[in-house]
C-alpha cells in the first residue's frame, strides 16, 4: 500500500482541507502516515498571509524531500497559487497545485514523476464555483472544523489572500448540514464554522445566509457547540446579535478582526469600519451574551503608521479589554497596495510595537479570566498536556484539570480554581 504524509500551515481553512485530501487519497487506496516517516507522496498545505509564512512554506518542502528522496513532493495552497514559479524553483519540488485543483490531487500525484514537474495553477479569475472538498470526520481533533466559504472581495490594501482565494464562493447549505450531520454521528460535539471571508457567505448565491446555516446546525441532535471563525465587525448589526443570542448552542466568543486602533490607519488598510463603529459592536455583544468573550488580530507597523497613530491603538485595546489578542507584524505582501506606500517602518520599530501591545493584551486577557475564577464553567476536554486534561469554556478559556479517568471528547462542569500561565487550572465538580 503506498503512503502519503501532510503537514499543513496556516488558517483553519488549510486544516480542512488537508482533511478533505487525506479522505481523497484513503478512498485511493493510500494509507496516510505522520510527516516525518517514510512516504510514497508529501504532501505540503502551504500559506502566505506573511513572508515568514513563505519562509516556512519552503523550509518544509525542502525538509520534505530530505526526509524521503524518492517521494513525490507536492506542495499546494495559497503560497503555490501567488508564487507558482518561486515554488516551482525549489529543489525536489514535483507537483505546484494552486487553489480550486485540490480535488484533483490523486489523479495529479499519479500522473507525476520523480524526473518532471507540473504545475496546476489557475487564475484569480478562474477560482470560480466552490471546490467540493469534504470530511467526516477528524484525526487527532475532538472539535470539528467545518470550512463553509471561500474566497475573499475585500481587498485590505495589505492582504495577499484575494489574490490567493479569488472571489467569493459559497457552500451549498444542504451540503453543510449533511456534513454536520455525519459530524455529529461520528463523535463530535462541537463544530467550528470557517471560511476566508466567513461573513460573506451567501453574498455570491443571494439564496444563502450564515444565520440560515448556524440556524440549522443550532436544531441538529449531538451538536452541543457551534463556533464561529472570524467574523468582519460591521456584519454584526444590532439585529443580527439579538437574533443569534437566541441561539443557545452558538458560543460567546467572536473573533472581530481589529488590524488597528486608529482610524486614520484603519483608513490606510481600507478596512471599512471606525474604532466607534467597532466599539459600539463590542458593547452590543456584552449586552446581548452572558460570559461573551471578544478576542482580535492586531497589526503594528503598517506603513505611515506614527507613534501618535500607535499610542491611539494602544489606547483602544486597554478600552476594548480583549480576551486574547493575536498581534503580528505587518509584512510587505508583493503585489498589494501597502506593499508601495510611503514611510514604511523599520523592523525595530515593529517589534517595540509588538512588544507593548503584547503586553497589553496579557493583562486584559488575565483580567478577563480573573472574572471566573472560582465559578464553574462546562468545558470539553480535547486532550492531555503535561499530565493534566486540557480543554476549553464556551468563551474559550483554556483549562487543565486532573483526572485518572480519560476525558478526552466529554463535557464536565469544572470549578475555576488558579491561573497557570497558558491556562485556568480546574477542578471537577
Amino acid at each position: 500500500m503506498k503512503k502519503v504524509a501532510f503537514i499543513t500551515l496556516g488558517c483553519k481553512v488549510n486544516t480542512y482541507e488537508t482533511e478533505g485530501m487525506k479522505r481523497i487519497f484513503e478512498e485511493n487506496g493510500y494509507e496516510v502516515v505522520d510527516f516525518g516517516a517514510l512516504a510514497d507522496v508529501c504532501v505540503i498545505n502551504t500559506c502566505t498571509v506573511t513572508h515568514l509564512s513563505d519562509k516556512k512554506s519552503r523550509q518544509m518542502i525542502r525538509r520534505a524531500r530530505r526526509i524521503n528522496p524518492n517521494a513525490i513532493v507536492a506542495a499546494v495552497g495559497c503560497y503555490a497559487q501567488v508564487a507558482p514559479d518561486e515554488v516551482s524553483n525549489i529543489e525536489g519540488v514535483n507537483l505546484v497545485i494552486g487553489n480550486n485543483h485540490k480535488a484533483d490531487i490523486v489523479r495529479l500525484v499519479n500522473e507525476a514523476s520523480h524526473n518532471t514537474q507540473k504545475t496546476e495553477v489557475s487564475e484569480r479569475k478562474c477560482l470560480s464555483g466552490y471546490e467540493k472538498l469534504w470530511i467526516d470526520s477528524y484525526s487527532e481533533r475532538i472539535r470539528a472544523i467545518l470550512k463553509i466559504q471561500d474566497g475573499c472581495d475585500q481587498f485590505c490594501s495589505y492582504c495577499i489572500i484575494p489574490y490567493a482565494r479569488g472571489n467569493v464562493r459559497s457552500r451549498n447549505s444542504e451540503d453543510i448540514i449533511n456534513e454536520a450531520r455525519r459530524l455529529s454521528e461520528n463523535g463530535f460535539t462541537e463544530i467550528v464554522l470557517t471560511g476566508i471571508h466567513l461573513t460573506s457567505y451567501g453574498k455570491d448565491t443571494g439564496d444563502e445566509s450564515l444565520v440560515n446555516v448556524l440556524c440549522n446546525l443550532n436544531s441538529l441532535k449531538g451538536i452541543k457547540r457551534i463556533r464561529l471563525g472570524s467574523i468582519e465587525p460591521l456584519y454584526m448589526s444590532q439585529e443580527l446579535i439579538r437574533t443569534l443570542s437566541g441561539l443557545e448552542k452558538l458560543c460567546p466568543h467572536f473573533h472581530l478582526s481589529l488590524q488597528s486602533g486608529c482610524d486614520e490607519t484603519l483608513m490606510r488598510m481600507n478596512r471599512r469600519y471606525t474604532t466607534s463603529e467597532y466599539m459600539d459592536i463590542v458593547n452590543n455583544i456584552r449586552k446581548n451574551f452572558l460570559n461573551a468573550a471578544i478576542t482580535t488580530d492586531i497589526m503594528v507597523g503598517f506603513p505611515g503608521e506614527t507613534e501618535e497613530e500607535f499610542k491611539k491603538t494602544c489606547s483602544f485595546v486597554e478600552k476594548v479589554g480583549f480576551s486574547q489578542a493575536h498581534i503580528f507584524q505587518y509584512s510587505i505582501r508583493k503585489g498589494t497596495k501597502a506593499a508601495g506606500m510611503p514611510n514604511q517602518i523599520s523592523p525595530e520599530i515593529k517589534e517595540k510595537r509588538s512588544k507593548i501591545l503584547i503586553d497589553i493584551c496579557e493583562k486584559s486577557k488575565n483580567n478577563y479570566r480573573d472574572q471566573y475564577l472560582g465559578k464553574v464553567m462546562e468545558v470539553l476536554f480535547e486532550n492531555e498536556k503535561e499530565s493534566l486534561w486540557e480543554g476549553h469554556t464556551v468563551n474559550y478559556i483554556p483549562v487543565r484539570v486532573a483526572s485518572k479517568t480519560p476525558l478526552s471528547g466529554t463535557i464536565c462542569s469544572v470549578k475555576l480554581i488558579e491561573k497557570r500561565g497558558d491556562f485556568v487550572l480546574g477542578q471537577i465538580s
